[in-house]
């Protein structure tokens, strides 16, 4: 007799609570394999894939994708030795303590499933999502297209799924717009258009009407983390420009004798790690319930990586033992699966101290805030032709400017200053940074 296991949410990690369903990888009656994804979610961290700790068959599953699911809630039902989708729900059963088919941990979650599992009834597979649900009713202004049942919507967002939902719009009825079918915003909202009234003038549709978007998932972690950033650090800047004209020059002899590609990003992480090690006042965080200054012996790097999912900031771990070479390759890595939503919640937790490239967006200058609870960040300008006084003379040199916003609990303006002449130096003269290592 199969035993039916319920798989839950697992806690991710570095206190999230809760997680939205992107797309489920499987479908009742499926046969699932131990730790084989059956579900893709979105934290304020990254996208996850999450395994499934039970081998068995897919019973039920629970929540619909672009539904927020909390910690602890029910995702899946499975029957653990059943071969075949069962016909009639079973009696309860309970697991044996140290059953063969009692779950494995699943590597880099908090829950703890060494514990034997408590008695469950097993849940009617009528409470299945992918159970034959009635088409939600649509105004009569949306054309209704006869689309078979079997097969996914070809939707990837949940934003898009949302839109839709509130509006009553069936998601098979339309024929998405963009690449193989997939249904878009837009093919939504031009479903809605025909009900809006046509000719109204701008000016006549009510400021509250605006478009809202939810304050949640990469953005919402994004506005909590500013926001208590400001809150909490009396943070102050100081600038500088710089000329990088060597070290392009250095970078570009780096890169003509062979091997992996140096990045400038590398470079100027290279130059931090050296600076940070004559100034570790800005390597710290500050431990207010105990009324601390908390040096951190090892440097782990972040920086900003913009997406389509919005900014992530990635780490870099032990960057202070990493040569230029090293650091090209972790954050050419790093920016790859952040670019596919694949980081996972470690690899965007425990920075130190920010490195952000502005300068990609082609701006020269800004005042970063603090990614808490670090106590430092560095900012980069675009690297531009602009006149410059070099050896007496003017020339035509390529100038950076350098921001560093500081916590001023950790460390005077001397220090900042210091640090930050010191990255200065390093950039205007690379030989600096060797005479130092």
């Amino acid at each position: 007799m199969p035993q039916v296991m319920e798989f839950k949410l697992p806690d991710l990690g570095e206190g999230l609570t809760e997680a939205e369903i992107v797309r489920w990888l499987v479908a009742v009656g499926d046969v699932v394999a131990i730790d084989q994804p059956v579900v893709e979610v979105e934290t304020a961290k990254a996208m996850v894939e999450v395994p499934c700790p039970y081998g068995g068959v897919v019973t039920a599953r629970f929540g619909e994708e672009g539904q927020e699911l909390p910690v602890g809630a029910p995702l899946i039902t499975v029957a653990v030795g059943a071969a075949s989708l069962p016909e009639a729900p079973a009696a309860p059963a309970a697991e044996a303590e140290g059953s063969g088919n009692a779950p494995r941990p699943l590597i880099g979650y908090g829950s703890d499933h060494s514990r034997p599992a408590r008695r469950r009834r097993v849940r009617p597979v009528t409470a299945a999502v992918s159970a034959p649900v009635a088409p939600a009713p649509v105004a009569p202004v949306v054309p209704v297209v006869p689309v078979a049942p079997a097969g996914p919507v070809p939707v990837i967002s949940p934003l898009v799924r949302k839109l839709a939902k509130d509006n009553g719009v069936d998601l098979r009825a339309l024929h998405g717009s963009g690449p193989e079918g997939l249904i878009l915003r837009a093919d939504v909202e031009a479903a809605l258009r025909p009900a809006q009234p046509v000719a109204a003038p701008v000016s006549a549709v009510p400021a509250a009407q605006g478009e809202r978007i939810p304050l949640k998932g990469v953005r919402g972690a994004v506005a909590e983390k500013l926001s208590r950033s400001r809150r909490e650090i009396p943070d102050a800047t100081c600038w500088v420009d710089a000329d990088a004209t060597e070290l392009m020059a250095a970078r570009a002899a780096m890169n003509a004798v062979g091997g992996p590609k140096i990045s400038v990003l590398a470079l100027l992480a290279r130059i931090c790690t050296a600076a940070l090690a004559r100034h570790p006042e800005l390597n710290s965080t500050v431990d207010l319930e105990a009324k601390e200054i908390v040096r951190l012996p090892a440097v782990h790097l972040s920086f900003a990586a913009q997406t389509e999912r919005g900014l992530m900031v990635p780490v870099v771990r032990d960057a202070q033992d990493r040569n230029p070479e090293s650091l090209s390759a972790e954050f050419a890595r790093l920016t790859e699966l952040a670019r596919t939503g694949k980081l996972a919640p470690a690899d965007l937790t425990g920075g130190t101290f920010t490195l952000n490239n502005y300068g990609v967006f082609g701006v020269d200058g800004s005042t970063p805030i603090i990614n808490h609870p670090e106590a430092a960040m560095l900012g980069v300008g675009r690297i531009i032709d602009k006149p410059w006084v070099h050896e007496g003379q003017l020339a035509v040199r390529k100038v950076v400017q350098l921001s560093l916003t500081f916590d001023h609990r950790v460390c005077d303006g001397g220090t900042a200053g210091g640090f930050l002449r010191y990255v200065a130096d390093c950039v205007e003269s690379p030989a600096v940074l060797l005479r130092s290592l």
